[in-house]
């Protein structure tokens, strides 16, 4: 598999995030690709996105680096994006954190396996809440 097709991917999936296009991230994915996110556990891409659409009101990426397999498996090949995100939720608070997006490419696909979402939470839930804390109203919760 050429490199420089998941590359191209993984660029203009940054794209389509900085850009706030949601019919354009799902198009980088397989139509069965997956996102492993830290707060909203594994969906497929065609779910995901929407409901980052739906809790965003912009967001700025600012890319850092691009990292592609050294050693891929022979019918993987891996990209990781390494960025810095500039998130304002739909009601207004600001977030920016950097974090690394893992994308998985299945052998001779310029489309998107996989991808896992990798960041420190802890600073975002001391600004937004952890939403996985228990519920101090719903005893046992």
């Amino acid at each position: 598999m050429p490199q420089h097709q998941p590359l191209a991917t993984v660029r203009t999936y940054l794209s389509h995030l900085h850009a706030g296009d949601t019919a354009g991230l799902v198009a980088c994915f397989e139509d069965d690709g997956t996102v492993h996110s830290p707060f909203l556990g594994t969906l497929p891409a065609q779910a995901f996105f929407p409901r980052l659409a739906q809790s965003s009101s912009a967001s700025v990426i600012t890319p850092i680096d691009l990292f592609a397999s050294a050693e891929p498996a022979t019918d993987l090949f891996r990209v990781a994006a390494y960025f810095r995100y500039d998130w304002t939720l739909n009601d207004g608070r600001e977030l920016t954190f950097t974090c690394v997006d893992v994308f998985t490419f299945a052998g001779g696909s310029d489309r998107i396996r996989h991808m896992h979402i990798v960041y420190d939470t802890h600073p975002l839930r001391t600004q937004v809440g952890d939403k996985y804390a228990p519920d101090p109203a719903r005893p046992g919760a």
